[in-house]
């Protein structure tokens, strides 16, 4: 954020605690004026100026400036564009129909865009038990180690929760059911108020789902997204088999979806049926290969049965199991795991770059 904060100059309480309210939810702290005269001191320096009709209605006093904008309630009338107009405000604002447009203006100041913008990660396994949740945890915590940071949010309402492997199921912080978020997020508010798990590199902000398996509505999965792709984060999400619509949403909007398939014939038909579904939403595709080889069921073979290209192919990690039943997620930073983990990043970001140029 920069060393100057929103000035907000409203003299209609109603307004000024709705504009309050807002820049709470984006995570921006605001200095205030009740009028123009005390605005002053702070009029030049601030990097966004939030006026309401009141004040927009008496004659300017301060020299004339970039970004003002004028908040009203409901739709601005004749006189509200004449007061914009003289006042030299950028953009008029209704309330409460304009909403995401303040929210959106307050978070430009709270988090400028990334130079490079975030990833978004979807996993999914290609049967039930394949470990897709446990390759999404220990992708999120690989990609956590760059300067980026990442975040892992659970989208499988049925999955037995994201915190619960990571050991965080008694960690303080907002799961699904607790966020209502629409249009933009800050993402660094949200990902300080999260539970985090710890490792060498950092500590990994995990966004998972209710006690009850409440789940994330679709809205708010879009906000996160969109925020952590701002904010040049890493977002992995660990999806369902049988996608709902937050589900859908992430799919379609991933850069990458990764189906998790152990080497066996049988796992290769279940997986097929996954990638129906994901096919109707988004071409991009990758299989990561688990396990040993079976009835000459190799990893290349297993992706060749599918369609997609082989990402990496994932040995069995001593002692996964039993770490994982004991509820010690490893976070090693070596393994079959975590370089198949490194693999896919590296994939996932060479075709970023190229989709970019």
């Amino acid at each position: 954020m920069t060393g100057e904060r929103p000035l907000v100059v409203a003299a209609d309480e109603t307004v000024l605690d709705e504009i309050l309210r807002v820049a709470a939810v984006a995570g921006c702290e605001l200095d205030r004026a009740p009028d123009l005269t005390a605005a002053r001191g702070h009029w030049a320096r601030a990097p966004l100026v939030v006026l309401d009709e009141e004040t927009a209605r008496l004659p300017p006093t301060l020299p004339r400036r970039g970004g003002i904008l004028l908040v009203c309630k409901g739709s601005p009338g004749p006189r509200t564009w004449e007061h914009a107009f003289r006042s030299g405000v950028e953009r008029v604002i209704s309330l409460p129909d304009e909403e995401t447009e303040l929210a959106g203006a307050f978070a430009d100041i709270v988090e400028t865009p990334a130079e490079q913008a975030g990833l978004v990660l979807g996993v999914v396994g290609g049967r039930g038990g394949a470990g897709a949740s446990v390759f999404a945890a220990t992708l999120a915590l690989v990609a956590d180690r760059d300067p980026g940071g990442a975040l892992l949010v659970d989208c499988d309402p049925l999955g037995g929760g994201l915190d619960v492997l990571l050991g965080l199921e008694k960690t303080a912080g907002p799961r699904w059911p607790d966020l209502r978020l629409d249009g933009r997020v800050s993402m660094s508010s949200l990902a300080a108020a999260l539970p985090q798990r710890r490792h060498r590199g950092g500590s990994l902000p995990v966004l998972a789902c209710g006690r009850d398996g409440e789940g994330p509505a679709v809205e708010s999965l879009s906000a996160v997204l969109s925020a952590g792709r701002h904010s040049g984060r890493t977002v992995v999400c660990d999806l369902p088999r049988t996608l709902g619509d937050a589900a859908a949403e992430a799919v379609a909007r991933a850069d990458l979806v990764v189906l998790i398939v152990p080497v066996e014939l049988r796992a290769c038909m279940a997986a097929k049926q996954v990638l129906r579904g994901l096919a109707e939403l988004t071409a991009r595709t990758g299989v990561v290969s688990c396990g040993r080889s079976k009835n000459g069921v190799s990893a290349i073979r297993t992706a060749g049965l599918l369609g997609p290209p082989l990402l990496a192919s994932m040995l069995p990690e001593r002692g996964l199991s039993a770490d994982v039943e004991r509820g010690e997620f490893p976070a090693k930073p070596a393994g079959p795991l975590a370089s198949a983990a490194a693999e896919v990043l590296a994939s996932a970001r060479r075709e970023a770059r190229a989709a970019s140029r």
